[in-house]
């Protein structure tokens, strides 16, 4: 009996290896499940009536079938019900990424079903908005670039058929002429850095600066606009220390903020820009003392192209403080936007403090 034993035993873990691996081999999930919920039902069932053999006699053995057969046909409905639980979100996801892929981005997966399928699921839907998102300012891109682009070549246009046409000598729409070219160099040049951004390859050589000499080289280069709109620049610079930053970075971002603040400040008005050091990082602030910025404003500022009201920025291109927004986590700092309990708007961002 115990030889027999050994040899059912050593016969039911050999058929075990060859079923799993056989198991494995199988092209689908529910396949596999079935197959394994089989294996696992027949092989104790095999040694059992390996060892009735010996243990019985032959007329018990119809009754030994009979209790094997009906185990293993429960068995396999069992794991059929338990594969198909498995395979029809499975399912559902195939035929979604089917859609996604043939250009249904509002295609989303059922977040439900076994736990590692409902975080797929959730994960899939996740990637599918984010692919959305990202189709969408790529519409967005080209609808407002092809309007921003338009706009000065038509002007240029228009010159110069009225040059053409003996209407206007070329004297007359020289300076013209070459301020809607360096309208159409600014916008290229805003659109192939916000295009280096997007693609992760805008390369930064940082270094240790002084945001005092920053701020004053920015603050001079505007102050006859502030005496032209009558609006007072201020600096606050107590706190100035040094910062680990790509300076003429740092100049763009600065330069930018200031000259939205200023035109969004009224006449009598002030702008500040105010230095505080804090814990491994130094936060510059741009003050102003205008209307503040709306709700859909906060939330939306810093998307390319936006424009609160596109009439009080003619010249503007609408990517400024998405490039800004870009320039400043590449140097490893953040940027945001608030509303002054005192009133008007308060731009900040951070940068990381010089080693």
């Amino acid at each position: 009996m115990i030889q027999l034993a050994l040899i059912v035993a050593a016969s039911t873990l050999a058929a075990g290896l060859v079923g799993g691996l056989a198991v494995r081999l199988l092209p689908s999930v529910r396949a596999r499940l079935a197959g394994l919920a089989l294996l696992a039902v027949a092989l104790p069932l095999v040694a059992v009536l390996l060892s009735g053999v010996a243990m019985f006699h032959m007329g018990a053995d119809v009754v030994i079938l009979a209790v094997a057969a009906a185990s293993s046909t429960v068995s396999v409905a069992a794991a059929l019900l338990v594969g198909r639980s498995i395979t029809a979100p499975v399912d559902q996801l195939r035929a979604v990424s089917g859609a996604l892929a043939q250009g249904d981005l509002s295609a989303r997966a059922l977040e439900q079903g076994p736990a590692e399928i409902a975080e797929l699921g959730a994960a899939f839907n996740g990637m599918a908005a984010r692919l959305e998102e990202l189709f969408d300012a790529r519409r967005e891109l080209v609808a407002w670039a092809s309007h921003d682009l338009r706009t000065p070549l038509a002007a240029i246009r228009a010159m110069l058929e009225a040059v053409e046409d003996g209407v206007a000598t070329p004297e007359q729409y020289a300076e013209a002429l070459a301020q809607q070219v360096r309208t159409l160099g600014a916008l290229v040049d805003d659109l192939f850095e916000l295009a280096r951004i997007d693609a992760g390859v805008l390369t930064l050589e940082l270094e240790d600066a002084s945001l005092a000499r920053l701020v004053q080289s920015c603050v001079r280069g505007l102050e006859a606009e502030a005496q032209r709109r009558n609006v007072r620049l201020e600096t606050r610079l107590d706190g100035a220390a040094p910062v680990r930053c790509a300076p003429e970075k740092v100049e763009r971002v600065l330069f930018n903020l200031l000259s939205n603040a200023l035109r969004h400040t009224p006449s009598d008005g002030s702008v500040a820009v105010l230095v505080e050091p804090a814990t491994d990082v130094v936060r510059i602030s741009v003050e102003d003392s205008g209307e503040g910025i709306a709700p859909d404003a906060l939330r939306r500022m810093f998307d390319r192209f936006w424009r609160a009201d596109p009439a009080r920025s003619p010249g503007g291109s609408g990517l400024g403080l998405a490039i800004a927004r870009g320039l400043v986590e590449a140097q490893g700092g953040r940027i945001w936007a608030e509303n002054r309990s005192s009133g008007g708007a308060r731009v900040s961002f951070t940068l990381p403090a010089a080693r």
